[in-house]
């Protein structure tokens, strides 16, 4: 494995991939509109890939529009036992000839595979993201599109630093140096619903730093990870590099988290599944071959603070688009605000009307701001928050409430006014488009700070408003562990790669930082080297010499 030359091949300094715009009249959103056409005229099937082979089990599952849930756009194969295992098997034959290869020849694949994704697959890509998890062409284009290119680009950036990184003093007739190796097991890559970009992710930074993965993508989130898949094997990825597994997620896990070739896990999802997951590993920790990584990003109650100070027509639009773009379906989306007393009326008449006139149908309605919730689990759930709220005598439901699962899976959005603090939906995650706001006096900021946070377990975003800086400071103090990533004067959602690396702590997560060189740091084990060019020939020391 040459791990010595890393230095010398120099990757360019990547940049942010634009965004288009998709407005009337641009060609992109002409092309667009025939993606969607063409992806919602078809069903395709999509079959497991392992060892780069295309697997067909006939226990399907279905890729369905959430706006129009009766259109199946497509059939995925599930994985059973004997499928998952022979992913195992395939990442682990795949290592040796994947770690051979010189880190600039796995960087070109990923490289490549950024160039086809911002070209020819772009608009498939973001056709798929919007009629099969219900994003608008916006949500879908900084997602599935720029987001995830920035992750390849950057990530092989970090890894050339990370390689790049040698001790600064050899002394005189002695080399230091130290090598980065892939963990010596397979990583497990197992990807939510609501980010293509992190189901891209989280399979392929362990990848470029020479690891082999299983990637078991979502339920209700398989045709854009089924379609990166093309991607990289027309980028030139070998076969068994990652190895592609729809299927239960409790059944993969049985298999492979107590696996003794288990080297990582790399997670993004519900906290209760990721502690379930550790306490798996923890039950199995002397089983391994190496202790296993795990990395993993967890829940989120993500909150905005007003300070009255607080610009009214900013934080309106903040609470908005942080709580209801892609129907609050991010681990980052404003779910809980707090307002001061001296700005709650006007405030409220401004959301009243804001959100009024919010437009909510099918995604490749370009008129439409907000569409419905991905599937029928996420429905039920979100729904069941809504009746708790408004049959409560500690909460009123002020605008939205209303939902119809007729055609697609649509939830109004919704704000609810609670009366305490610690009210259910201010402390649970949801997941939806739903924002509980708790009015405080103008006297108790420092306070309602504190409040804020031992409300909540979660530790993932936040936002502080406020035009007076020592507002802003006082947030800055009380809240440094409430959040993983913070936002002042801005909504809590939206990290850019190579500008806000993510990711929470507390039940948010490990706070590994995607979207960083720290991420890419889980995925190697380094060994350091020391090599003498002439070594000693006698035991003795100059000290022990006779006077």
């Amino acid at each position: 494995m040459n791990l010595l030359n890393n230095a010398i091949i120099k990757v360019p300094v990547p940049s942010n991939e634009p965004v288009y715009s998709y407005a009337p009249g641009t060609p992109e959103r002409a092309s667009l509109k025939a993606a969607l056409d063409e992806l919602s005229a078809q069903k395709i099937e999509i079959p497991l890939i392992i060892g780069g082979k295309e697997i067909r089990t006939g226990k399907l599952g279905q890729v369905v529009m959430p706006h129009k849930h009766s259109h199946v756009l497509a059939e995925y194969h599930m994985a059973g036992e004997k499928e998952i295992e022979l992913a195992v098997k395939a990442a682990m034959a795949a290592k040796e000839e994947w770690e051979a290869l010189r880190w600039e020849e796995r960087a070109a694949i990923f490289l490549k595979a950024a160039e086809l994704l911002s070209g020819k697959y772009r608009y498939r890509m973001n056709a798929a993201s919007m009629l099969s998890t219900g994003k608008t062409a916006y949500q879908a284009e900084i997602d599935a599109a720029c987001e995830l290119i920035d992750f390849l680009r950057f990530n092989v950036w970090y890894a050339q630093q990370i390689y790049s990184d040698q001790p600064p003093i050899s002394p005189k007739g002695i080399w230091n140096y130290v090598q980065q190796r892939p963990l010596e097991g397979f990583v497990l890559a197992i990807t939510p619903f609501n980010f293509t970009a992190i189901a891209g992710n989280l399979p392929t930074a362990p990848a470029i730093m020479g690891n082999t993965v299983l990637l078991k993508p979502a339920s209700s989130c398989v045709y854009t990870p089924y379609l990166l898949m093309q991607i990289l094997k027309e980028a030139g990825m070998p076969d068994g590099v990652i190895n592609f597994i729809p299927g239960s997620g409790r059944q993969i896990g049985e298999i492979c988290l107590p696996h003794r070739d288990l080297g990582g896990v790399h997670f993004t999802g519900s906290t209760a599944v990721f502690q379930n997951m550790w306490q798996t590993i923890g039950a199995n920790i002397a089983n391994y071959k190496s202790y296993p990584r795990i990395v993993g990003e967890t829940g989120g109650k993500d909150f905005i603070i007003a300070h009255q100070s607080a610009d009214l027509r900013k934080l309106t639009t903040a609470l908005i688009r942080g709580a209801f773009e892609f129907q609050g379906q991010k681990c980052s989306a404003a779910s809980r605000a707090y307002i001061p007393n001296s700005m709650w009326d006007p405030l409220r008449q401004e959301l009243e009307q804001d959100i009024g006139r919010i437009k909510m149908g099918p995604t490749s309605d370009f008129r439409n701001f907000f569409s419905a919730v991905v599937d029928r689990a996420a429905f039920d759930s979100i729904t069941e928050y809504i009746d708790y709220a408004k049959e409560s005598a500690d909460a009123e439901v002020i605008i939205g409430g209303n939902y119809d699962d007729s055609v697609g899976y649509f939830i109004e959005p919704t704000v609810i006014l609670a009366k305490t603090p610690d009210f259910r939906t201010m402390v649970e995650e949801i997941f939806g488009p739903v924002l509980t706001i708790y009015v405080y006096p103008d006297a108790e900021y420092e306070k309602t700070l504190e409040l804020c946070d031992q409300t909540s377990p979660y530790a993932l975003t936040g936002a502080i408003f406020a035009s007076q800086r020592p507002a802003v400071s006082l947030a800055m103090k009380k809240l440094e562990n409430a959040s993983g990533n913070f936002y002042i004067n801005d909504k809590p959602t939206g990290a850019v790669v190579g500008q806000q690396p993510f990711g929470g702590a507390r039940a948010s997560g490990t706070n590994d930082k995607a979207g960083s060189y720290l991420n890419l740091l889980r995925w190697v084990s380094t060994r350091a080297v020391k090599e003498t060019f002439d070594a000693p020939e006698s035991f003795e020391y100059p000290f022990m010499d006779e006077e």
